[in-house]
């Protein structure tokens, strides 16, 4: 039988070592998600894991070297599509691509676990777990800083309120102010305010732009006969 010709004691303990590797690394990984209660948890990475490993596992008893790196990119692909899965849209949001890039750390340590670099997977796991745990503190403090304008991307709005009568002129002086200054318009809207007022809209075609050269260009606007009102503001980036 062709069991009983593929049967090695020595492989069956190299096929045990690196499978209870991939475990016990894949525990590691999965017990800190599990702890934080993300979508794919304790049981999800460590069956990734032993799974990654078993694959490559078997083409490297089957095809040597050379067998372990063709699974080997089966087995990135394929934990591409079961991340994919891990990912939703929510609006504007994004989530899940943390769990989707740890589905891809645990599947990267089975595969060296069942390459048999049973060391090499366990620096990865370590580094794997202090992404999810120490650069959090980072990605805390990056977010609760105050938000520079001048430094940040976004899409910059700036509206001037005006007499009706005299919005053509306005406009013209706006533009002229944007063009002079590198802030091209990317589009121009014109909104009805009252019996005889005009908010006169423009979305810049910049992502950055520096505040005191907005402000600078809205004081101007507001000197200018028929001019009740000139401000700006920022909204976030599609996608």
């Amino acid at each position: 039988m062709q069991a009983l010709q593929n049967f090695s004691l020595l492989s069956v303990f190299d096929s045990l070592l690196s499978l209870s590797f991939a475990f016990i690394f894949g525990t590691a990984i999965g017990v800190e998600r599990q702890l934080r209660q993300r979508a794919a948890g304790l049981r999800t990475n460590t069956l990734v894991a032993i799974a990654a490993a078993a694959f490559v596992d078997l083409g490297l008893q089957l095809s040597g070297n050379q067998g372990a790196v063709q699974i080997t990119a089966y087995v990135v692909s394929g934990v591409g599509f079961l991340g994919a899965g891990a990912i939703m849209k929510e609006g504007a949001n994004i989530m899940g691509l943390n769990t989707a890039a740890t589905l891809w750390g645990s599947a990267a340590v089975g595969a060296m676990c069942g390459a048999d670099f049973i060391v090499q997977a366990g620096l990865v796991t370590a580094f794997v777990l202090a992404a999810n745990t120490l650069l959090r503190y980072l990605v805390l403090y990056l977010n609760t800083r105050p938000t520079n304008t001048d430094a940040s991307e976004s899409n910059y709005h700036l509206y001037v309120v005006c007499e009706r009568a005299g919005q053509a002129e306005v406009l013209s002086k706006l533009q002229h102010l944007l063009d002079s200054s590198g802030y091209p318009a990317r589009s121009t809207e014109k909104h009805a305010l009252g019996a005889n007022d005009t908010e006169i809209e423009v979305l810049l075609m910049t992502t950055i732009a520096r505040s005191e050269q907005l402000n600078a260009i809205t004081k101007e606007m507001e000197q200018l006969n028929g001019v009740k009102g000139s401000f700006w503001h920022t909204s976030p980036l599609a996608g």
